[in-house]
């Protein structure tokens, strides 16, 4: 049995799942800026960075790369792709992060939108699937709604202001009926394009500043439904149950713990887990775990990836996360290990890549940042 929690932590409405007694999911309804699209107005350019700083909401301050600037958003001019923003430019941008302590908003000109089966992003090209649709199912889905998306590109260009854009084939597209797929995702394509067009239009009637679209995804309704699709994909065969917590079910606990350094295992080995300004870094111990056993440090390891992954996903450690290993001289050992963080990293919502082992032992992960982390939010 798969259960969905909706409680308060320290007086943040959050929302948990938990299987087989264990969290599994976590999400913190709080107010997030993130998604939001807003008329900004450049303010200075420095081009050593190679960014321009705008000015948005109630005197906020943003930052946008200068490079790939989409020429269909700057509003104020025409706007040629060789050419570089300048002062007094208008110019509608999506925030992709928050503000964090000191570091300004992330804002991008590569706006996007999402549906119940797709992700419609302006300025990019083409077609794509989220790697959780079955390979087979992922190449037939992205090879029938590329067609779709040939027929239709030249009438969805114009209405969005001669901008190109790319879509995303979502993982709850695995759900639809093979016969009405394509058609059902074509339809929220082009439902995707249509309110693209009506912020872009919105955006020529609004004072600079103005938030042009607010991100609704903050209801808990939406995050109920996110932890139905996350368990979906983790435990597909569980029945998933939604009730309050009533305060029985240890879940301030859970919490409690999610902002502790150290975490033990069951083997009686434990991790420490430290976040960085510019990375996550994991350290496994062997600890209190018998030495004697055979095979403990394989078997702490593999016990530890499991950990580490729940870790990540419950704690939304987010970019470059290095993770320490207690060091294997079996290779068969160290490709099992590996085989297994890639399977954990396909069943999290977020994407999470392996992307190799250094000299020195340590493995290196990346994961999409889409909100702050725990620790940040609290």
């Amino acid at each position: 049995m798969a259960d969905i929690y909706t409680s308060t932590y320290k007086d943040i409405p959050i929302v948990t799942a938990y299987v087989d007694g264990r969290m599994e999911y976590l999400s913190v309804v709080s107010k997030n800026n993130v998604g939001n699209i807003y008329l900004c107005r450049v303010d200075n350019i420095v081009k050593n960075i190679g960014s321009a700083f705008v000015k948005f909401g109630d005197g906020e301050t943003g930052y946008v790369s200068l490079k790939n600037i989409n020429p269909s958003m700057v509003l104020n001019r025409d706007f040629e792709t060789f050419e570089t923003l300048k002062s007094g430019d208008e110019i509608l941008l999506q925030m992709e992060a928050d503000a964090i302590k000191t570091k300004k908003a992330k804002m991008s000109t590569a706006i996007s939108i999402s549906g119940k089966y797709c992700v419609v992003t302006l300025g990019r090209i083409g077609v794509g699937a989220s790697l959780k649709i079955p390979v087979e199912k992922r190449k037939r889905l992205i090879a029938e709604v590329k067609e779709r998306y040939q027929e239709d590109k030249d009438r969805f260009t114009d209405m969005l202001r001669g901008s190109s854009y790319g879509v995303i084939i979502r993982t709850e597209s695995m759900g639809l009926d093979e016969d009405t797929a394509v058609s059902v995702i074509t339809a929220d394509i082009e439902e995707c394009i249509n309110k693209l067009s009506n912020i872009i239009k919105e955006a020529s009637t609004r004072t600079v500043g103005s938030c042009v679209f607010e991100n609704s995804s903050e209801d808990i309704d939406s995050h109920i439904s996110r932890a139905k699709g996350f368990l979906k994909v983790f435990c597909p065969e569980e029945e998933i149950r939604v009730t309050e917590d009533n305060g029985i079910h240890g879940i301030n606990s859970d919490m409690d713990k999610l902002f502790q350094n150290r975490i033990w295992l069951k083997s009686g080995a434990f991790l420490i887990i430290e976040q960085l300004e510019s990375f996550n870094a994991i350290d496994v111990n062997t600890g209190k775990a018998i030495q004697g056993k055979n095979n403990i440090i394989e078997k702490v390891n593999l016990e530890a990836a499991e950990e580490i992954m729940r870790q990540i996903r419950l704690r939304n450690l987010t970019g470059m996360i290095l993770i320490d290993f207690i060091n294997m001289k079996n290779n068969t050992a160290s490709e099992e290990l590996i085989s297994k963080i890639k399977a954990l990293a396909l069943k999290d919502s977020m994407h999470t890549e392996f992307i190799d082992i250094t000299g020195l032992g340590i493995m290196e992960l990346t994961r999409n940042k889409n909100s702050k982390s725990l620790r940040e939010l609290f």
